[in-house]
């Protein structure tokens, strides 16, 4: 798993670690770690220029210059402002052989140090005209820490900003470097620990593949386990006018760990319904958990009526349309930009720029977990717990795929995940399932690899798993 923690909980660490071993020391390590990403990055036939800005960001960058000169490497200096760039690194740098330019422009590879972690969003001056030529020029950028003009703390982009292809950020990840729109700029991320001891609990997570031991003994069936005891799901989903709804959204609860899924809706539909998926019990009966809403009626009746079984839900599509003022049982909603936009009644572009907030936001109004689908999906439960989900491909923007997620998710609800993991844990395997497929891929090729994802997930293979098999 990787965590990310705000800007001030970094702040607070870094003044523990200096009064044990100094400020000095935090640099060295950052300056070590930096230097030596740099130099996997960069051919050491090549020129780098470093935009150095002021204070310790920009220290760190110079130390970095310092010990790359020393191995031999090419690097040249462009300072923001000389008088305010980091006096003993810009010593350190110009003695070890790094030369000063008054300009960027003609070099092919960029280390950005110009602005740290307590820095504003968006760029002016000097740095946005260089933020310019980096993005009109694309040379490969190396970011210190964060890539310079981003909103560290909640993603936001507002105004220029540096564009890197890999950012070295110390100690954690940060916000920014995770979350949309900002991310986008990030380009790879790496981690060095410079011995920072965050406290508290991260304020951002971000589940991975190998994080499937957490939740296994939810998921995976006992040995006495038996249909009822594994879950039953509830769909109310697909209409006249988007049956393929309701199939999609049956398929994604098919792939997950549910024993049974009820499907409630009209005849006609429900007939269609079992036709393709004979496994399927077209009637209403008692439910572990429900989804409903996946290309389904524009009525407030089946949201209500499935609410009256005081089960955990996941809302999704014309549901959104039509929420108590809260909830009272476990509840995911499941809105796009432009869906929790009207939720909210704001524009589809406030919502895009600032995705944290307007997630936090309507989490706490509706007492509810909100999982935000965008290009870094978002899972934000009631109490303020954050997840990010970093799989995934831009093939997943297709007809359905919210569907299947919807069906998938509620399948882990009903085995006994609570709404922020089951959120948290369907997003990333529907993610996982679209790099498996690569594209372009379809929402039914999706919900037909996520069932080998789901076991690969709770079920990692072993060393020496398949040895002696032929090939």
């Amino acid at each position: 798993m990787l965590t990310a923690h705000t800007v001030a909980q970094v702040r607070a660490a870094e003044e523990v670690a200096a009064a044990d071993a100094g400020w000095d020391e935090l640099m060295r390590r950052a300056a070590a770690g930096l230097a030596q990403h740099v130099a996997r990055a960069v051919p050491a036939t090549e020129t780098l220029v470093v935009l150095v800005g002021p204070g310790n960001n920009g220290g760190d960058a110079l130390f970095a210059a310092a010990h790359l000169c020393r191995e031999g490497r090419r690097v040249n200096l462009c300072l923001l402002d000389e008088a305010k760039a980091h006096p003993a690194g810009l010593a350190a740098a110009r003695e070890a052989g790094a030369q000063m330019v008054d300009r960027p422009e003609g070099h092919r590879h960029v280390v950005d140090a110009i602005f740290g972690i307590g820095a504003r969003p968006g760029l002016a001056g000097t740095a946005a005209a260089w933020a310019e030529w980096i993005e009109r020029e694309r040379p490969f950028v190396v970011a210190v820490d964060v890539p310079s003009g981003i909103g560290v703390d909640d993603g936001r982009l507002d105004g220029p900003a540096i564009r890197a292809d890999l950012t070295v950020t110390f100690a954690t990840a940060k916000h920014g470097l995770l979350l949309g729109p900002a991310s986008a700029l990030a380009g790879r991320v790496e981690v060095v620990d410079i011995g920072l001891d965050l406290a508290g609990e991260p304020a951002l997570e971000a589940l991975d593949a190998g994080d499937g031991a957490r939740f296994r003994d939810a998921i995976v069936p006992g040995h006495d386990a038996h249909k009822y005891t594994r879950g039953v799901l509830g769909v109310r989903a697909g209409s006249p006018q988007y049956a393929g709804a309701a199939h999609l959204c049956v398929a994604g609860a098919q792939a997950g760990p549910a024993g049974m899924i009820r499907f409630v809706g009209a005849q006609d539909l429900a007939r269609r319904v079992v036709d393709r998926a004979p496994e399927i019990v077209a009637r209403r009966g008692r439910v572990q958990a429900w989804v409903v809403g996946s290309g389904g009626e524009d009525s407030p009746v089946p949201l209500a009526s499935a609410l009256r079984d005081e089960v955990p839900i996941v809302v999704d599509a014309t549901a959104l349309h039509h929420l108590p003022q809260s909830f009272e049982v476990d509840a995911l909603l499941t809105p796009h930009a432009g869906e929790l936009a009207a939720v909210l009644g704001v524009d589809r572009e406030a919502v895009e720029a600032d995705p944290l907030r307007h997630a936090r936001e309507a989490a706490e109004r509706y007492t509810a977990t909100v999982l935000l689908k965008g290009p870094r999906t978002l899972v934000v439960a009631p109490d303020g717990r954050t997840r990010v989900n970093l799989s995934g491909t831009p093939w997943l923007g297709t007809a359905g795929a919210g569907d299947v997620l919807a069906g998938f998710i509620g399948s882990l609800l009903a085995t006994g995940l609570d709404a922020f993991d089951a959120g948290s844990v369907g997003a990333l395997l529907h993610g996982l399932a679209a790099e498996r497929l690569r594209g372009p891929l379809v929402a039914s090729d999706v919900a037909r690899e996520l069932g080998s994802v789901l076991h690969d997930f709770c079920e990692p293979r072993r060393p020496g798993d398949g040895e002696g098999e032929r090939p």
